[in-house]
């Protein structure tokens, strides 16, 4: 195999994207994975079975229906979107966050959101050319109204997000300070769209989806991943149509394949059996946090998603001893200078659940 000069590389690839590291996916094998927000149930044997005799029938020679309509239209009934609101679906929010930065990227644009937040907001403006404004959340993680409306008056941003709960903090933003954010946006000193973030609303049962007519630059981004499909990738963007239709010319086209939308069709149809497990995760959050709180030296803050943020007192120490009891978390004390000696662990099922708390225990009396 012959060697690749590495100014060819230097010639044809972006700094920045040289500079940069690639997404890192840690190896779970062996592992009690509690580090990606995963729902940790599977449908039962009898629609397991019949999404098996569902999926057999699919046409895996064509290209799917480019509109994906029925998938769509399940979406909007089942979700509640509102009348007169569309749908537009992704590879997961990831593509939907690419895509509104591709959409937005013009000349000078930029995108603002608060820090410490997902990633992919940030990541996917630089790809697109857009420059990523961050604004810091205050000491305990609230939302600070009065520097985002600044930041806002002071940059213009095309783009505003607000995750509805945050990731990785897990809290609920203060319902005023959205709305003075969203009412700012439409104002002569802003102008922008803002996109409220809600990938872990079955954990949350707070949505601003009903008050999408009340603002027409307002949308709603979910993913189905959090409810128990995060194998399918699927995410859908919820909003005015006049919206939607700008956004789609930058779609990939088949973006969403025929095993995705099969298998999404046949579960929405039993949606229940995903809110039952969201209602048992839930009752398991409050169980694990109060667990930890209880737990000396460690703070435990408020979650309305299905992982809890928790304060060590030194998170690399902690991710390495647990770690080498076989339970994998996330350890978030280098995203954000707020997040010092952070770690993020999703809630799981009782029985994982009670082997991470013991290794947790256990880890803090190294």
């Amino acid at each position: 195999m012959p060697a690749v000069d590495p100014t060819l590389i230097e010639r044809i690839v972006r700094d920045d994207v040289r500079a940069m590291g690639a997404y890192h996916v840690a190896d779970s094998h062996g592992l009690v994975k509690l580090d990606a927000m995963e729902n940790p149930y599977g449908l039962p044997d009898d629609l397991r079975r019949e999404l098996a005799a569902r999926l057999a029938d699919v046409a895996l020679n064509r290209y799917p229906v480019p509109s994906s309509a029925a998938l769509r239209a399940s979406l909007r009934s089942v979700m509640k979107v509102p009348e007169g609101m569309d749908v537009l679906l992704g590879n997961g929010s990831d593509e939907l966050i690419s895509i509104l930065s591709l959409a937005a990227a013009k000349p000078g644009a930029k995108v603002l959101a608060p820090v410490p937040g997902f990633v992919m907001y940030a990541m996917s403006a630089q790809f697109a050319g857009l420059e990523f404004v961050g604004v810091p959340l205050r000491a305990d993680f609230t939302l600070d109204r009065e520097a985002m409306l600044a930041a806002m008056a002071e940059h213009q941003p095309a783009i505003v997000y607000l995750a509805y709960p945050n990731n990785p903090t897990g809290n609920l933003f203060d319902e005023a300070d959205m709305e003075a954010i969203v009412r700012a946006a439409r104002g002569p000193a802003s102008r922008s769209l803002v996109v409220v973030d809600e990938a872990y609303q079955p954990f949350a049962q707070h949505s601003w989806m009903p008050r999408l007519p009340e603002f027409d630059n307002l949308l709603v981004m979910r993913t189905v991943s959090k409810l128990g499909l995060a194998g399918i990738r699927l995410g859908y963007l919820a909003g005015p149509p006049a919206w939607l239709e700008q956004f789609d010319k930058v779609r990939p086209p088949y973006n969403v394949n025929v095993l995705t939308e099969a298998t999404a069709l046949f579960v929405l149809e039993h949606a229940d059996v995903l809110d039952a497990q969201a209602e048992q995760l839930r009752a398991e959050r409050a169980t694990v946090a109060a667990a930890l709180a209880a737990l000396p030296g460690v703070t435990v803050y408020p979650s309305a998603a299905n992982f809890l943020l928790v304060r060590v007192p030194d998170a690399a120490k902690m991710f390495e001893r647990l770690l080498a009891r076989k339970v994998l978390i996330k350890n978030v004390s280098k995203m954000h200078a707020l997040l010092a000696n952070c770690l993020r662990v999703t809630v799981s099922t009782p029985q994982e659940n009670a082997q991470f708390l013991e290794a947790f225990a256990a880890s803090l009396q190294d």
